[in-house]
């Protein structure tokens, strides 16, 4: 994609469909005049006297308690220098987004006109009793220091500059592991800090407070070493100036065992690194190009640990492992400030959690076989799903343990239930499909590219590198769709009823012709046929000239399905295909089956489709918990459709006992644990949150999912294809260009498991 294109695209991203990344929701019922005579007049009243009387009560009245102020002045905004407060606010409300889907906090974003620290401080202060905590960001240094420092003395809620204290407690809990691997002690090692802003100084605070030693720490800024004969020195530097007689960095480099680099690209050379002690530890966190490039570091030095600020490399030092956490631990323990003792809890959680068996999940996010503590491995992935459970309660703890919470809890089993239900507001899934793709693209051929919803979301995969497309249609309209959106890649372009494309045409029609011929099919009719973009995609991906398909934009669902059927055929053992959608819904994914093929499946076919669901959803790193869905309860009703859920039931307890499935059940108590706790405490369900549906008939599975697409405007992936011999994948009509790029990277995940599968297949037969 071009720079130009990319521009426009992120314009439009924060421009449409409505302006901005954040909105307010109500949360309470506003529906009738009683409703708002509570929310407002004359009900209010009664709160306001009941906080006039107790100010804490506003943390039992109103949203306080889960509410953060994003703060800035625009002066440090990353990467762009000092921009202003306006300019300064997307950035404010990505801070927002990402503490609502890391750690369900919500945000209102401020921005501040004034550079003069006294009354950027008044301002903090004066709209402080809005907020349970404040986020000071994008603050230049060296007045973001003070500006932290005055408002954590004079506040009695928590306030952390993040760009100080991020970076610093991410990147401790990185350096304690890298030590223990490197077999080094952190007040022996001598330490180059690269960078003298807010994160450099917090980092080097921080690192001393883990134990190393400030005389074995040279920090350098962009005159060079700071040295305590230098004139014109800030408190912050001067705390950190050395009496070595060195001046560049190449001279700090010798002999150094660990490098932390926060200021630009490219200043460390191979020869630099060559010149460290034996097993050096190599933070190069420069955004987006760190210091020195990954693959030249490793490449300059085999027993390097090495971490980035990437997330296209091991060991991102990524601050979304930190700040979400630490608010989400100091506030639910109303907590009147973040101190040391909290952020130290925040290191050894992140520390010690790195070392514990990671969740499948994470291992099939990012493509490993087995994610485990080693130099590749020395820091949780974002996306793990126990930072939730892990780090609040430890950075809880520690409130609590040093005097500073106002609300300790005391039930902390169901406190970390409640962080882990926080999860499903936020719908990681489609981010962990697409990191999973990314890690091996394949060819995907989008058999209706002349179509500009495919072929932008042909250019999304393609830019983000989720697959290689191979497109399919019309070459003229394709190439003037791919001017319109500045679609400059060199990709494959094939428009089947071109004179072009005779040889290839020719053969697949010949394989096809003598697959078919005792079926009715003629040389003639199978040459015909080959004209049609399905078949021929079909026969693409069969005769291995692509790895995975996507089609059924702009046809009907069954006349895809049919030259699918009939070309690609089922998997080895399976007796029928079915189809899956996975719904993104405030309580997390929801997987619902059969929503495209099967019109009345019988019993049999249920236990079929739940069986394939149940691989499905292990493909995305769950435990199917899977309810059998019908108008009854549990034998209430003896009606065939009833009955063959029960039937269904029956089947898979007694083959498949491992598998958590119950039924027959209606909705609301297959989604409702407590309610089928309470009336039916028999089941294998009770207790349990359901993830998966299995519905009884077609027109059921198929009304629930669009109706909850439509009504609750919930994200849908699907329909998933499932039995099939090859990566094919049938869109919904007229799917959206999200949805489009979701199901590529199903496909490409798709691939890359039948892929896996056939390489061990053949292994085994080797041996």
């Amino acid at each position: 994609m071009s720079k130009q294109s990319k521009r426009r695209e992120a314009l439009i991203y924060h421009a449409k469909p409505k302006p901005g990344k954040i909105q307010v929701l109500p949360t309470k019922k506003y529906a009738t005049q009683r409703d708002l005579s509570l929310a407002y007049s004359p009900g209010v009243a009664e709160p306001c006297l009941e906080i006039e009387r107790d100010k804490n009560n506003a943390y039992k009245y109103t949203a306080k308690g889960n509410l953060v102020a994003v703060i800035s002045n625009g002066t440090a905004v990353l990467g762009l220098g000092n921009i202003g407060p306006e300019a300064s606010k997307p950035v404010m409300e990505g801070k927002g987004l990402l503490f609502k889907i890391f750690a369900d906090i919500d945000v209102f974003d401020i921005e501040v006109d004034t550079e003069n620290i006294e009354e950027f401080i008044q301002t903090v202060k004066h709209i402080a009793p809005t907020f349970g905590g404040i986020n000071l960001e994008d603050i230049k240094a060296p007045e973001a220091f003070e500006i932290e420092k005055r408002l954590k003395e004079e506040l009695d809620i928590p306030v952390m500059h993040d760009d100080q204290h991020g970076t610093a407690i991410i990147s401790a809990a990185a350096l304690i592991n890298a030590l223990e691997l490197a077999e080094k002690k952190i007040e022996d090692v001598q330490i180059v800090i690269s960078g003298a802003g807010a994160a450099a100084i917090s980092c080097s605070r921080l690192y001393q407070a883990c134990g190393a030693k400030r005389e074995n720490m040279v920090m350098l800024d962009s005159k060079g070493v700071i040295r305590n004969d230098r004139d014109n020195l800030t408190a912050q530097k001067a705390e950190f100036a050395t009496h070595r007689k060195m001046d560049t960095l190449d001279e700090a480099m010798i002999n150094a065992d660990v490098f932390i680099g926060l200021s630009t690209s490219d200043i460390v050379s191979p020869e630099m690194l060559k010149t460290m002690a034996a097993n050096p530890i190599v933070f190069a966190m420069a955004n987006p190009d760190p210091e020195i490039k990954y693959q030249l570091a490793i490449d300059t030095r085999d027993d390097i640990i090495m971490a980035t600020g990437r997330s296209d490399h091991p060991n991102q030092v990524n601050n979304v492992l930190g700040f979400p956490f630490i608010f989400r631990g100091a506030l639910d323990v109303r907590a009147t400030k973040i101190n040391e003792a909290m952020k130290m809890a925040a290191v050894r959680a992140l520390a010690e959690l790195t070392k514990e068996p990671v969740p499948e999940q994470v291992n099939i996010a990012y493509g490993e076989t087995r994610l485990t503590f080693g130099k590749d491995y020395i820091i949780p992935k974002p996306f793990d799903p126990r930072l939730i459970a892990t780090v609040p309660p430890a950075v809880a703890k520690a409130a609590i343990e040093s005097g500073v919470a106002k609300e300790p809890i005391e039930d902390w089993q169901k406190y970390e239930e409640e962080l882990l239900q926080r999860l499903g507001s936020d719908n990681k899934i489609v981010r962990l499909l697409h990191n999973r793709a990314k890690l091996n693209p394949k060819r995907v051929v989008f058999a209706e590219a002349d179509q500009l919803d495919v072929l932008k979301a042909a250019q999304i995969a393609h830019d983000e590198g989720i697959a290689i497309p191979i497109l399919l249609g019309r070459k003229d309209a394709i190439l003037q769709l791919m001017e319109e959106i500045e679609f400059e890649a060199d990709v494959e372009i094939i428009d089947p009823k071109s004179d072009e494309e005779i040889e290839r045409k020719n053969k697949y029609a010949e394989v096809y012709w003598k697959k078919r011929k005792r079926n009715g099919v003629t040389r003639f009719s199978a040459e015909k046929i080959m004209r049609e973009r399905n078949y021929f995609a079909a026969m693409m991906v069969n005769e291995g000239d692509a790895d995975a398909l996507i089609s059924g934009f702009s046809r009907n669902y069954p006349s895809v399905v049919k030259p699918m059927l009939e070309l690609v055929g089922l998997a080895p053992g399976a007796t029928r295909v079915a189809t899956t959608n996975v719904m993104m819904t405030q309580r997390g994914p929801m997987f619902l089956s059969d929503t495209s093929i099967n019109i009345n499946p019988s019993a049999n076919d249920l236990t079929r489709i739940a069986q394939m669901t149940a691989k499905v959803v292990r493909m995305f790193g769950m435990e199917p918990v899977m309810a059998m869905t019908s108008y009854s309860n549990f034998g209430s009703s003896k009606n065939q459709t009833a009955t063959k859920v029960r039937e269904a039931v029956e089947y898979l307890h007694k083959r498949h006992p491992n598998l958590l499935v119950d039924g027959e059940l209606q909705t609301d108590f297959a989604l409702n644990s407590e309610m089928l706790q309470d009336i039916f405490p028999f089941s294998k369900l009770a207790g349990k949150k359901v993830n998966t549906l299995i519905f009884p008939n077609l027109e059921s599975a198929n009304i629930t999912y669009k109706l909850l697409k439509e009504l609750n405007k919930a994200d849908s992936i699907g329909p998933i294809m499932m039995g099939m011999r090859k990566p094919v994948h049938i869109l919904q009509l007229d799917a959206s260009v999200d949805e489009i790029v979701n199901m590529t990277a199903i496909a490409v995940i798709d691939a890359q498991q039948k892929e896996k599968k056939a390489q061990q297949k053949r292994e085994t037969l080797e041996k």
